[in-house]
């Protein structure tokens, strides 16, 4: 096996955002590998709007993505104690795609909120929005990033080598799975 490669899919549309930088320090935690990062901008998933144009180009390449890597890491906010529109809207038009570029790709989940519990929720709710998909979905360790405004430093590490400690963890566990 050459290089792994892997997909991070924000659930945050914010450029800087912290769900963005966890999946940049993922990737970076991950060792050599080579990563890209799903763009989420498309319409809102609607029938009526399949049914006349077809499914948009952005769900197709997002689609093509999934099935063109070894894994994907999931990373969402907590917006009312649950993962974004954004991200899950992508999902919808992702189900819609000929095939299932889900089944059977490791995929590993977390979070990052402002909130105590790091969008625990959010998260939780998440993994029940990918499970009908079938991937090789890790159960952990879970990883909810709390108090993301201040998580990490100028250069999108992470400060606390607890946290550091858990997602280094994580991806190990990736790594494993798709070597499995």
């Amino acid at each position: 096996m050459g290089t792994p490669t892997l997909l991070g899919i924000s659930g945050s549309l914010r450029a800087e955002s912290t769900n963005r930088k966890l999946l940049r320090e993922a990737a970076r935690l991950f060792g050599d590998c080579s990563y890209a990062e799903a763009d989420l901008q498309m319409p809102l998933y609607d029938g009526d709007l399949e049914d006349a144009e077809g499914i948009p180009a952005p769900a197709l390449a997002l689609a093509d993505q999934i099935t063109s890597v070894d894994a994907v890491i999931l990373s969402t906010p907590e917006y009312n104690k649950g993962p974004s529109g954004a991200l899950k809207n992508a999902l919808d038009w992702v189900s819609r795609v000929e095939g299932n570029p889900w089944a059977d790709k490791p995929v590993a989940v977390m979070s990052s909120a402002a909130g105590r519990a790091g969008g625990e929720r959010a998260q939780m709710i998440l993994r029940g929005y990918i499970l009908p998909f079938h991937p090789r979905m890790l159960p952990g360790p879970e990883f909810h990033l709390a108090a993301c405004y201040e998580a990490f430093d100028d250069n999108g590490l992470l400060k606390s080598d607890h946290y550091t400690k858990s997602l280094t963890t994580l991806m190990e566990k990736l790594h494993a799975e798709i070597k499995r």
